[in-house]
Formats: C-alpha cells, structure tokens, sequence
C-alpha cells in the first residue's frame, strides 16, 4: 500500500508540475501535494528550465514595453512641442502685423491731425482776411452808416470787428453803436490785456 501510495504522489506531482507549466495550476492542489509528502519535493520548488526562461524573457518584454511607452510619450511631447512652436511662430506672425496696422493707424492719425490743422489755420486765415475786408470797409464808410451796420451785427461779429479797428476808427463809430456793446466790448479788451 505504500508503493501504491508513491506511485499515486507522483503522477499528482507529475500532473500538477504539468499543470504549473502551462500556467493551469491551482494553488490549492500544489498545497494539498505539499502538504501530503514533506519529504518529496514540491511542484514549486522544482526546477523547470522553461519556466526559468519565461521570468527573464517576460521582464525584457515588460522593459520593451516600457521603453515602447516611454518613446509614445517623448512622441506626445515632440508633437506638441512642435505644435506649440507653431502657434508660437503664428503669434509672432500676428503680432508683427498688428504692430504694423497699429503704426500705420498711428501714422494715418497724425496725417489727417497735421491735415485738419492746416486746413482750420485756412479757414482762419480765411476769416481774418474776410474781417480785414470788413474793417477797410467800414473805415470807408460814413461813421453813422457803419455804426449802424455793426450794430445790426451778431454781437460776437460785431466785437470782432471792432477788435481789430484802430481806436481813432472806433471812436467815430461810438455814438452809432449801442451802449451794452460797446460796454462788453471794452469788458473783453480790459480782460484780455
């Protein structure tokens, strides 16, 4: 009964070093065949040169995984390194052409400032020379009728062109004007000097 019983041991042993080969073990029947023979070695403890092979052969191919894993994210980061140097070269794009359209903005501006400015120091020198035309005018003209006719005038015209009258001139015209003119008149030359 003995010898049946070794017999027995090693085809389980034979069956479950079988089993662990192909990975289809379970680990209570390689406990059970442990704890049946102390004196036989175990199911895990013997040596099998193929499953000594597959633990080298699975950590190079869990380090190519690995390095395979590590080249896909240095792939990710190069892509979007390069994206970004792209934006970052567009922006630079951009942002050279907005300075131009700023500038010629700027450059527009100060044209039609420097435009608008000779052409309101025109229509000044317009006015002035049409008021001078008016003085000559009214300096030819009879102190009455002149007085008169600056009197029938907008006020701010008419203490324009008393403005620019000589005083002989003015004082001849004086009793034709009315009298709150002729007081803001004086009014606006006393504040002025």
């Amino acid at each position: 009964m003995n010898r049946t019983k070794v017999i027995f041991l090693t085809i389980l042993l034979s069956l479950g070093a079988g089993l662990v080969y192909f990975g289809l073990a379970p680990v209570a029947a390689s406990s059970a065949a442990q704890s049946d023979s102390p004196d036989k070695p175990s199911a895990d403890t013997v040596k099998d040169p193929m499953t000594a092979n597959h633990q080298p052969i699975n950590a190079s191919r869990a380090a190519r995984e690995e390095k395979a894993l590590q080249d896909a994210r240095r792939q990710q980061l190069a892509e979007k390194e390069a994206a970004l140097a792209a934006k970052e070269q567009e922006l630079k794009k951009l942002a050279s052409k907005l300075e131009a359209q700023v500038k010629a903005l700027e450059d527009s501006r100060k044209k039609l400032d420097d435009s608008l400015k000779v052409q309101s120091d025109t229509q000044k020198k317009k006015q002035d020379e049409k008021i001078l035309k008016m003085v000559k005018l009214f300096k030819t003209m009879r102190s009455e009728q002149a007085g008169k006719m600056i009197d029938t005038l907008k006020e701010d015209l008419a203490l324009s062109l008393l403005s620019r009258m000589d005083t002989k001139t003015v004082a001849k015209l004086v009793p034709f004007i009315s009298q709150p003119r002729l007081v803001k008149w004086v009014t606006d030359n006393l504040q002025e000097r």
